[in-house]
């Protein structure tokens, strides 16, 4: 069986094939794995992954021998680059580190056709996969590829967040965001504090649509992750090279921990014991109180989640926190005059710095949503270190870029994928503004305003999958693809500016992409328009129409 298979996702920056000159033939009973030092690790992925699909064994060879895969580290190669030589009956693949390689063996998955992405295989047991004779060069333009899954407002089980790190990794995604905590739901376990997920890990109900709709599924939504899956699931993302960055959403954002432990909520407001975990969306007027009891309980919170997730980022949102609670409570004002703060936003940056500074004092930097930045000092608004997730447009990176901070783009007017991908009364529940595969395709992460230094603060972009309207993971993935794929390369592959890309051959490269995406079993939105069951009639949406503005 022969495959040409010049639809690479991401495109790389060097391609050169010559079809009409054999390079190697990987076959079930003969083809060896060799991997060098320090790639061990990929060799067992390889070994999972295409013993599966293809049913290969892949027994150890040596180093440059006929009939074999070779791994190895080149440390000439930037750290996540890989070079992908098949001649002389033989694959090599080098890498900067044991990422680069990894991201290599991706590549050799989508040269050996789209059976090499299922779990069982289905031919070329006698014939093997022929390749021709080809070398591809490469390395990704970001350091941070990510994606930003909400599993609060409908919970995703384990299987299909596993589902989703394989995706990431298919596409050479390298962050994982997990948004774990929100007013509808807690979704992590704490054994300090068994309650959050006990209670507040289960809503009563669930609005269908937009909060507007009259609509509501009246059975009771919701689940959690033991430790133990965290750990499964932070393992799982490793071995692929992904990073998992957990959020905690504090002060905002807090109904369901504040249903499980009331007194976290601005009591001498209002009666915190009455509320249950939110059944609807949109922004939650119940914050956390500014006590010294909620700042411990959240440390309680945060040591738990630092020994579940090793990475560097810890993500504690921020963002959509309103104020009227800590205006009408007398302990919030008595807060604001002893800490010597002039008002409320004052109270909220108070919140991010302290855990800015408790985060860094274990090591770890904390990342937030762009209104972190607001309500602090003008000269330091954030503690050293810490990172702006920028949502509200770009506007909040670059200032967060110009103030010296890393910046993550992710501009909800281009790449937010809970936004409708095309016009018309068939886009199941549509939200936002219209955004498109060549939309997202034409995104671009750094801003003209930003050059220089401030350009490279610019760590990369995520997209980010909000679940309102998400019921399953069907849903999910007919929002996330095909536009992921658009995604990934904007933030891999080294493309012309965004009027300049060449979207119709990226086109011509998905058509080998979607068989891909059907062996993996994603129901992505195909290109001709939803099919009859992935639609939504009758569900309430809100969408926005015209260009979405660039703030």
């Amino acid at each position: 069986m022969t495959h040409d298979a010049a639809g690479l996702i991401p495109a790389p920056r060097h391609d050169q094939s010559r079809p009409g000159r054999a390079g190697a033939r990987i076959h079930p009973r003969r083809t060896a794995l060799a991997a060098g030092p320090g790639t061990e690790g990929v060799a067992r992925l390889l070994r999972t992954t295409l013993g599966q699909a293809l049913g290969l064994s892949l027994p150890d060879g040596e180093p440059g021998g006929d009939d074999t895969i070779g791994l190895r580290i080149d440390a000439e190669l930037e750290p996540e680059g890989y070079r992908l030589t098949v001649a002389d009956g033989r694959v090599e693949i080098a890498g900067g580190t044991a990422a680069g390689v990894h991201w290599g063996t991706q590549t050799l998955r989508q040269l050996l056709g789209p059976d090499a992405f299922r779990r069982a295989p289905v031919r070329g047991a006698e014939t093997g996969w022929e390749l021709a004779e080809r070398t591809v060069e490469d390395a990704p333009r970001f350091a941070w590829r990510g994606l930003m899954l909400d599993v609060a407002r409908h919970f995703m089980p384990k299987d299909g967040v596993l589902a989703y790190l394989d995706l990431l990794a298919a596409h050479k995604l390298n962050v994982f965001h997990f948004h774990l905590t929100d007013d509808q739901g807690w979704r992590v376990e704490i054994r300090r504090y068994p309650k959050l997920t006990e209670v507040g890990g289960w809503r009563e109900r669930t609005k269908l649509g937009h909060r507007a709709s009259p609509l509501w599924d009246e059975r009771p939504h919701g689940g959690h992750y033991t430790q133990d899956d965290i750990r499964e699931i932070v393992a799982y993302a490793a071995e692929r090279h992904i990073t998992v960055v957990p959020e905690i959403d504090i002060p905002g954002h807090s109904q369901a921990a504040i249903a499980a432990y009331p007194e976290l909520g601005n009591t001498d407001v209002i009666d915190t014991a009455s509320l249950g975990v939110w059944t609807t969306w949109g922004i939650n007027p119940n914050v956390l109180a500014p006590t010294d009891n909620t700042l411990h309980f959240y440390e309680n919170v945060l040591e738990e989640v630092l020994e579940l997730f090793p990475g560097g980022f810890v993500h504690i949102g921020g963002d959509e926190c309103p104020k009227d609670q800590w205006k009408a409570s007398p302990a919030a004002q008595e807060r604001i005059r002893a800490l010597g703060l002039a008002d409320e936003d004052e109270l909220q940056s108070w919140f991010i710095r302290h855990f800015g500074h408790w985060l860094a004092e274990r090591g770890r930097r904390l990342i937030g949503w762009d209104e972190i930045l607001e309500g602090g000092a003008a000269d330091a608004p954030l503690p050293e270190g810490a990172a702006v997730s920028s949502w509200r447009g770009y506007a909040g990176g670059i200032a967060a870029a110009r103030a010296g901070h890393d910046v993550v783009m992710c501009p909800e007017q281009q790449v937010y994928f809970d936004h409708r991908q095309a016009p018309g009364e068939d886009e199941p529940v549509p939200i936002g503004y219209v955004r498109t595969l060549e939309d997202v395709y034409r995104f671009e992460p750094v801003p003209p305003q930003l050059t220089g230094a401030d350009a490279d603060r610019v760590l990369g972009a995520q997209a980010n999958l909000w679940t309102e309207v998400m019921e399953d993971r069907r849903r999910v993935d007919y929002q996330a693809f095909p536009r992921l794929a658009a995604f990934a390369e904007v933030v891999w592959s080294a493309l012309p500016p965004s009027p300049e890309r060449d979207f119709e051959a990226f086109q011509g490269r998905m058509e080998a992409h979607y068989a891909r995406l059907d062996a993996l079993g994603v129901s992505y939105r195909p290109p001709a328009g939803p099919l009859p069951w992935q639609r939504r009639p009758g569900l309430l949406g809100r969408p926005r129409e015209g260009a979405p503005p660039i703030v």
